[in-house]
């Protein structure tokens, strides 16, 4: 409020920080509240950072060309062929939740997670752009994504997406850290035992180093630990 007023924090800040972590914003760490850019020119853009796309082909043809001529399994219970895993590889990058590989010795590490609702439309256009957020209390979802957009689709019809915030309890997906003060101390004992088998493990991304990264963030993080690694 110091920096918008609190006309603004309430129009654009409180309803969707109370919608997308389940409690009152006075209850997060600013941290948190910091990611939202805050200007004072005509610039639309959504981030700061000097150089933005989407890969031609999207993000699924990104991720085949990397995967090409590497061995993918599916549907595999990591913890279920754990050994199996441990005796054909030097070295394992985990990507899951920390305090689950871990049994949770330290406690369970909150997170938030998300429930899409996918529609599609017979209209050539619903919002004009790829991503549209709704930031007041009333309305039950903080986003509609229009797919098309992304790669400037045509058409008579149109796919979205709305996302709706959602509780997170074991079979549902984790998707946003909680990281507040309780449950960054926790991860810190986490943190200790994941120092503790390295090189044999390496934990990367949001769960497994339960931090709220964003894409060249974690980017950033894997080229770090890449480093580490070729280094020993």
């Amino acid at each position: 409020m110091s920096q918008v007023g609190e006309e603004i924090y309430k129009k654009f800040i409180y309803g969707y920080t109370k919608k997308q972590w389940g409690r009152d914003p006075k209850e997060l760490p600013s941290s948190i509240i910091r990611r939202l850019p805050i200007r004072l020119t005509f610039d639309d853009n959504y981030f700061n950072d000097i150089y933005q796309g989407i890969p031609i082909g999207g993000y699924t043809k990104m991720i085949e060309n990397m995967q090409e001529g590497v061995e993918v399994r599916l549907g595999v219970d990591f913890f279920k062929n754990k050994e199996e895993f441990e005796a054909i590889a030097k070295t394992i990058i985990f990507t899951g939740a920390i305090d689950e590989f871990f049994e949770y010795q330290h406690g369970s590490l909150e997170y938030r997670s998300l429930r899409f609702e996918t529609e599609e439309l017979n209209l050539p256009d619903y919002q004009g752009n790829a991503l549209v957020n709704y930031t007041d209390e009333e309305v039950p979802y903080t986003r509609i994504c229009e797919h098309k957009h992304f790669e400037f689709g045509k058409g008579d019809s149109t796919i979205i997406t709305r996302e709706y915030p959602d509780s997170w309890e074991p079979g549902k997906e984790r998707y946003y850290p909680v990281n507040n003060t309780e449950n960054n101390s926790r991860y810190l004992e986490y943190k200790k035992l994941a120092e503790s088998v390295f090189p044999k493990y390496v934990f990367g991304g949001r769960l497994a180093e339960y931090k709220y990264y964003d894409m060249h963030q974690v980017i950033g993080s894997a080229l770090h630990k890449f480093d580490q690694l070729t280094k020993l």
